[in-house]
């Protein structure tokens, strides 16, 4: 059985605690509050809550730290070196239509003296399944109590493999669909299920063998970047050098499908 560190525990008893309210809106899902954040773009009563939520229980336990979250923004902290990034609800037009295909996004990042940061824990729970994924630099990835590793499928053409789609009112639909098409005539398959938090997870549990995104951002990938590789996986961006865990472009997966992938990406 898995044992995590004191920093795990905070961070899953936050999201535990912050999911129990939202369940209950998700039973509830056509009384919804909602606004228009922005196109396609819904923010509902549930996301605001659980973002707030999760702020006043991180900064009861851990005060000082800085707060990135999809919501609200940067909120600097009196700590400097650690900074809680945060997506309340991943997948929120799956929760908008009762689809049991979401997340709360949870992960740390550390910043050393040198200007250098990393992220050194990150936590995906979803409530409905109750599956809770961690990980934490140098100590491995989990779901619940059991290690998780990435596939050992060698084959580009048995694997399975996820992405995501741009909703309206965001660029790169063109590029998406030229994406798709490169990569699916190569594989088994290819899934779009609208959460790249539980995208990233269940490829470092090898529920896929690769999975790639675009246009993607921080909160949506922190978490899963060291889930990945804490599971043997690869990570890398698409086409460019640049910093993975700017969301900006990543494909991930088993170091053998991976750069597989990456390659019918790139042409």
């Amino acid at each position: 059985m898995a044992l995590s560190s004191a920093l795990l525990q905070v961070m899953m008893d936050a999201v535990r605690k912050t999911a129990r309210p939202m369940m209950r809106d998700f039973g509830e899902v056509t009384e919804l509050q909602v606004s228009r954040k922005g196109p396609a773009d819904f923010v509902t009563a549930a996301d605001i809550k659980a973002e707030q939520t999760l702020f006043e229980l991180l900064a009861k336990s851990r005060p000082g730290y800085g707060f990135l979250g999809e919501e609200r923004g940067m909120v600097e902290g009196t700590d400097k070196s650690h900074t809680w990034i945060v997506d309340p609800i991943d997948g929120t037009t799956n929760f908008m239509h009762a689809i049991p295909h979401f997340a709360i996004n949870l992960a740390l990042e550390r910043r050393a003296p040198d200007g250098s940061s990393e992220i050194v824990a990150g936590v995906t729970y979803n409530p409905v399944t109750n599956e809770m994924f961690w990980a934490e630099k140098g100590k491995g990835a989990y779901l619940n109590d059991k290690r998780i590793r990435v596939s050992g499928r060698k084959d580009l053409a048995d694997s399975l493999v996820a992405t995501g789609l741009p909703f309206l009112g965001k660029t790169g639909h063109g590029q998406a669909i030229k994406d798709v098409h490169a990569v699916a005539q190569r594989v088994a398959g290819v899934r779009r299920f609208g959460s790249a938090s539980l995208d990233l997870a269940w490829t470092a549990m090898g529920r896929y063998d690769a999975f790639w995104e675009r246009n993607l951002n921080p909160w949506d990938v922190a978490a899963g970047l060291l889930m990945i590789t804490e599971a043997g996986g690869v990570v890398s961006t698409i086409d460019r050098d640049g910093d993975v865990r700017t969301g900006a472009q990543i494909v991930v997966g088993n170091p053998d499908i991976q750069p597989l992938v990456r390659k019918a990406l790139i042409g």
